[in-house]
């Protein structure tokens, strides 16, 4: 991408206000979507971001770019076949835990095993925020809520997991109040050329206030957070004194740095096509192991698009580009029915194509 400036943050304010709860962290979200884009050298006539039903949904209508508010977890459905029609457009989806892990879970499942070249940000504060507190596909057991009174009994979904399984291509976690680190995250998954998902860790303020305190809370954060960086060890602590190793049992485990030698931590590889540790990884989560932040994946993979162009040059090639009208002129026409017969309404009906 183009390194010149063609608009600037300002010009990504829209001229509407924006209604989300005083504190949410979907404020932080945006600010820094409008910080970054700008710099990616990108017309800001083809940026498009669609979103499906929930808090994190209304974002198209704060920025000034192109946007499609859709229906409840399909904004990932929308986003590819508006990414076929037109390749050439930056297209991105804003979806939520419960938009997009509830109903919208098989939309985002198949968007991402595509690999269609579309940027997904997934903002999870482990609940329904829109509908008034309502535990999500994310929420832990044993969260109460005004749907789980007693306390959930699911198993709560990682999104990271998913990602992974789903083999999208670029896969990464950041959090709402880490400016820095976010806008890092948000710039390189628009570079990439693939599907990139991305999970932002967000705190709902009214019904989940506090969700992320293990990793976003000043005093404990850099005790129970590691920090991925490409071809560096997993280090963490207040004093950079903690790392993880592989045991003998083939699992992590948090050791102290006095205690080991350096060539036992592990090594974080982005790039790995098997997505062993990429998985190992996701798994890892509070209180037992600190929890994983920064690109867990990014590999370059053929995209979706470019493979169904691919096709479609294939078959003008070998048979010309076709007309709608030569369609429906076809040779290949028979009728079904008579006028007036078994009750017909006196019109016969015409079908094209071979079904034997």
């Amino acid at each position: 991408m183009s390194d010149i400036n063609l608009f600037s943050r300002k010009d990504l304010v829209s001229d509407q206000a924006v209604r989300w709860c005083p504190g949410c962290g979907d404020y932080a979200i945006l600010a820094q979507m409008q910080r970054v884009l700008p710099e990616l050298g990108v017309p800001r006539e083809k940026i498009v971001f669609i979103s499906g039903i929930g808090c994190s949904s209304r974002f198209p209508y704060y920025m000034n770019t192109y946007g499609i508010h859709s229906i409840h977890g399909r904004a990932p459905t929308l986003a590819t076949g508006l990414k076929l029609a037109n390749p050439d457009l930056t297209v991105a989806v804003i979806t939520g835990d419960g938009d997009g892990l509830s109903i919208g879970g098989n939309h985002l499942l198949h968007a991402m095993r595509r690999n269609i070249d579309i940027k997904i940000f997934l903002f999870n504060n482990r609940i329904y925020g829109l509908t008034k507190g309502q535990y999500s596909p994310t929420s832990l057991p044993g969260t109460k809520t005004k749907s789980s009174p007693q306390g959930s009994i699911e198993t709560a979904l990682n999104p990271i997991s998913l990602a992974l399984g789903a083999e999208a291509t670029f896969v990464a976690r950041t959090i709402d109040i880490d400016q820095r680190h976010m806008g890092e995250v948000l710039r390189r998954a628009f570079e990439h050329k693939g599907v990139a998902f991305v999970e932002i860790f967000q705190n709902c303020l009214i019904f989940n206030d506090g969700t992320w305190a293990p990793v976003t809370e000043k005093d404990v954060r850099d005790d129970n957070r590691v920090m991925l960086e490409q071809g560096k060890p997993l280090i963490f602590g207040k004093e950079s004194d903690k790392g993880i190793r592989i045991n003998r049992s083939l699992q992590p485990e948090v050791v102290a740095l006095s205690d080991v030698q350096p060539e036992e931590l592990l090594v974080h590889d982005e790039h790995d096509e098997s997505m062993n540790l990429a998985f190992l990884l996701s798994r890892m989560n509070y209180p037992e192991f600190p929890v994983p932040v920064g690109i867990f994946r990014q590999v370059e993979h053929p995209t979706y698009e470019s493979l169904v162009m691919g096709q479609v040059r294939a078959a003008q090639q070998a048979r010309g580009v076709g007309k709608l009208k030569d369609l429906y002129s076809a040779d290949e026409t028979w009728t079904v029915g008579q006028p007036g017969e078994n009750g017909h309404n006196g019109h016969a009906m015409h079908m094209m194509g071979d079904f034997g």
